[in-house]
């Protein structure tokens, strides 16, 4: 045997085929089905993460203008890490230590932060006045994606919350998420020079009158 053989024997492997019975683990060790809600929330917030990140490859792409932005991505999609943790390791019912070490927010410095970015960037906007379809760039549009994920993943969370499963603060954290991304889609927009798409309700089809002198 070679020695990168070796070397690569002692790599542990992608797959583990602990879940090819349809069942996965929590951080506790609990093995649930994969459909659990908890799964679910787990899987969602993988999604956000992963939204967050082609969006923000569209920023890097826009350039400079969004430097700032693509940072604060960044440090979402490590914080959603460890949202992650929180969702796996059930709060009714995991130890003491483990409780402690996947603990999110509970100061609420992450609120804090998403709100005064929120504020910052709010300040270069016109006023929003009417309502804004998904768009301005490739960018900003992505943004307005993750947005709605952001809420789907909050809408999976705030039950496990109310059942003391999971962190309220993650629901918290979550539901000022979307609206950091909302802004982060108008800014986009601003800074590609592109114009907002507005809401018009669609005219209805207008229908042909008739004389009833048509044939038949």
């Amino acid at each position: 045997m070679s020695k990168h053989m070796v070397l690569y024997a002692g790599r542990p492997k992608i797959y583990t085929k602990t879940g090819d019975k349809g069942t996965s683990s929590l951080f506790t060790g609990e093995r649930r089905p994969k459909d659990d809600v908890v799964f679910d929330a787990l899987g969602t917030n993988d999604e956000l993460s992963s939204f967050i990140g082609l969006a923000r490859e569209f920023c890097l792409d826009q350039g400079d203008s969004l430097t700032v932005m693509v940072n604060q991505l960044e440090q979402i999609q490590c914080l959603l890490q460890d949202i992650g943790s929180n969702i796996a390791t059930p709060r009714d019912s995991a130890t003491a230590p483990r409780l402690a070490r996947t603990e999110f927010d509970a100061d609420g410095q992450h609120v804090q932060d998403l709100e005064a970015w929120i504020d910052t960037m709010d300040q270069e906007l016109p006023p929003l006045t009417m309502f804004i379809l998904p768009s301005g760039g490739k960018a900003a549009a992505s943004l307005h994606v993750a947005r709605s994920v952001s809420r789907r993943t909050e809408r999976r969370v705030v039950p496990l919350a109310q059942e003391h499963h999971v962190d309220k603060s993650v629901a918290v954290y979550l539901n000022r998420l979307s609206d950091y991304l909302f802004t982060c889609g108008r800014y986009a927009a601003s800074k590609a020079d592109r114009k907002e798409v507005v809401y018009k309700k669609p005219r209805a089809p207008r229908v042909k009158k008739t004389t009833g002198l048509e044939e038949s």
